[in-house]
């Protein structure tokens, strides 16, 4: 009635908006023919029908229960509850001596995610060599990728975990020499590390970064000598799990240290010979005590590291006085070593990185279905719907480029002929394991890069596709709608592992290496790759082609030109031309596999936007609309027949 007084709002009456219901990120039947068109993240699903063979619906299934358990109440409670009850220090005891035992406390929240992880296998399922018919590390990483938005920055030890497995895995059969027993420890090592038990199951540190620079190891501080025999009668002389400690002592100071909590450690130190790499364990057995007293070993942590983001992870400084080790391969190797371990941690920064952002977006498309604003949801406001089907094509590339460095990976570990011939991806992926090695060692560090940066910039249009909710540090409701913790998170990763400036100049060293491609990497290998799947794409996608074809000629022709100064001088655009072919490529590609109408869609606007392409008509826009809502919001968002 006219002249009425409304009615005020309070703390418990008026308007309150519905939660928007997160659903899982990938569906599995094995009756489907296409489980990506069931699936909310849409382009997973697609990736897995691409790289996966029909007949492993074990994978599938694993991967659908993942997704679900990451969004249950009490998965979600752990992730809480690491967030919220961060690492802290008790360096003394109660008398003010130094605390050797168990000075770094974890919450219980932190605790259960990392046992999750093992359980489901997200190291593991890369290492059960009797699963030979799919891309064992295609299966681990999807994993990953429905697990990462709940996980609370276990995956960075899991990463790490796997670098380390990876890296004794090489060494197992190596005989002892001058350290005997190492072989033994070893092999106990690894079969921890790729434990599905949580109550055996290792994880692994990774020390190389000191005060001297991050990423240039060359001016190591930390130190490390051979023991004499007297000196290995002193002291301790076993580890927690009863194996000898090695015959090596290292001195030094660790400036940044993720996953502190973890059973053992691989770090660089110095030798007489040069930068070497070693195993150690966490703790040792206190001399002279009973059976079951335990000590780090030779270990203090200094402090932890305040950051803006990664909170839930200790991450530490830490003094080295008297560690006991093993070296791992050769003294004064150390380098060559330690990249097995930096090949997979980088997939994982990326993989991690794109994970992040998958649930920014599944957050977005919730919120965007549920919010009203002027009496519509948000789901109606074209501009918004516009906007986020950009950053969806974004995204898109992001994950392909992904888990096409995940396949070669797994292409490289694995046989081809048994994983990879029967599936979609079979023209994708290099016969030639020598070839597939070294595309992969020239796109991962771009990879790490660019995948860790964009998914930084689409986190952050998430949040702000939320509005002032996508700003608030939302912990209610199992911290479903917390976008800006994983923005946070996110951040380290184009930092952790090298930034992009370190992995534009490991793109140049690739480049210029005269053992690969026969002295021509991008012309004998990224070129004969592109130029195979322009070939595939050509009858539906000739113009995009086309577009990719120009690029990738003038990319070759204007690197081979330039001398090293210049090649790293233009470092980052560089990199930023391998990330346009590849995805460009990928895209298309997968599009073309079945000519379905989004993928298309999502390939030609991706390859236009990188050729500086701008739609001149106005007369389409509608159409572009319709187009924009199933990109964002996916197949069920408008009728097939309004296309």
């Amino acid at each position: 009635m006219a002249g009425q007084t409304p009615k005020p709002s309070s703390s418990t009456e008026g308007f309150f908006q519905s939660l928007p219901t997160i659903p899982p990120c990938y569906n599995f039947s094995a009756s489907a023919q296409k489980n990506h068109d069931r699936s909310d993240d849409v382009v997973l699903g697609r990736i897995l029908e691409l790289y996966l063979p029909r007949n492993c619906g074990s994978v599938g299934r694993s991967i659908h229960n993942l997704a679900r358990r990451a969004l249950d109440p009490s998965t979600l409670q752990h992730s809480v509850d690491a967030e919220i009850n961060q690492p802290f220090l008790r360096p003394l005891t109660t008398f003010g001596e130094e605390n050797r035992n168990d000075p770094l406390w974890t919450s219980a929240g932190w605790k259960a995610l990392k046992a999750i992880g093992q359980e489901e296998g997200l190291v593991s399922s890369a290492y059960e060599t009797k699963n030979t018919s799919w891309n064992r590390r295609v299966h681990q990483f999807a994993l990953n990728h429905v697990w990462s938005g709940s996980a609370a920055m276990t995956g960075c030890p899991a990463s790490m975990t796997d670098g380390a497995a990876k890296l004794l895995a090489a060494h197992l059969g190596d005989p002892d020499g001058d350290q005997p027993g190492r072989r033994e420890v070893m092999q106990e090592a690894y079969r921890r590390l790729i434990s599905r038990d949580p109550k055996l199951a290792w994880t692994s540190g990774q020390w190389m970064t000191e005060r001297t620079g991050g990423s240039d190891v060359r001016g190591t501080e930390t130190v490390a000598r051979r023991l004499t025999q007297d000196e290995m009668l002193q002291g301790a002389s076993h580890d927690a799990h009863s194996m000898p400690l090695g015959p090596w002592r290292i001195d030094g100071f660790k400036w940044f240290s993720s996953a502190t909590d973890s059973e053992m450690t691989v770090m660089l130190a110095q030798t007489s010979k040069g930068l070497s790499l070693f195993y150690a364990p966490m703790r040792r057995r206190v001399a002279s005590a009973s059976a079951s007293e335990t000590e780090l070993n030779g270990i203090r942590i200094q402090r932890l590291k305040n950051k803006l983001g990664t909170r839930q992870l200790p991450t530490a400084e830490l003094e080295l006085k008297g560690v006991r080790g093993w070296l791992i391969g050769e003294e004064g190797r150390g380098v060559k070593e330690v990249a097995t371990i930096l090949n997979v941690t980088r997939l994982y920064t990326a993989a991690g990185s794109a994970a992040g952002w998958g649930r920014g977006l599944a957050i977005c498309r919730a919120y965007t279905q549920a919010r009203k604003v002027q009496g519509s949801l948000l789901e109606d406001n074209r501009q918004h719907v516009r906007w986020m089907a950009g950053e969806t094509v974004k995204y898109w590339a992001a994950m392909h480029w992904t888990f096409f460095g995940i396949a070669l990976q797994g292409s490289i570990e694995q046989d081809w002929d048994l994983m990879v011939r029967n599936t979609k991806a079979a023209p994708l992926i290099p016969q030639d394991k020598k070839q597939a090695a070294t595309l992969l060692r020239l796109i991962t560090p771009a990879l790490k890069a660019l995948v860790s940066v964009a998914s930084v910039q689409g986190l952050r249009a998430c949040m702000e596709g939320l509005g002032g909710v996508g700003y608030c540090e939302n912990n209610e409701d199992g911290g479903i709608l917390n976008v800006a913790k994983i923005f946070r998170d996110t951040l380290v990763n184009p930092i952790w592992e090298g930034t992009v400036s370190v992995m534009a100049e490991d793109v140049v060293r690739v480049i210029t290496d005269r053992r690969l491609g026969d002295g021509r990497v991008l012309e004998n290998v990224l070129g004969q790759w592109t130029r195979s799947v322009l070939q595939f794409c050509q009858r539906l996608l000739a113009d995009e082609c086309a577009l990719v074809q120009k690029r990738l000629e003038r990319f070759i022709q204007t690197t081979e030109k330039a001398d090293k100064a210049e090649l790293l001088w233009r470092g980052r655009e560089i990199i930023g031309h391998v990330q346009a072919i590849v995805c460009s490529c990928l895209l298309m590609y997968d599009a073309c596999v079945d000519g379905d109408v989004v993928a298309l869609t999502v390939a030609s606007r991706y390859v236009r936007s990188h050729a500086g392409y701008e739609m001149q008509s106005s007369s389409q826009w509608h159409s572009e609309a319709l187009k924009d809502k199933r990109i964002f919001l996916g197949a069920g968002s408008v009728a097939i027949g309004k296309l």
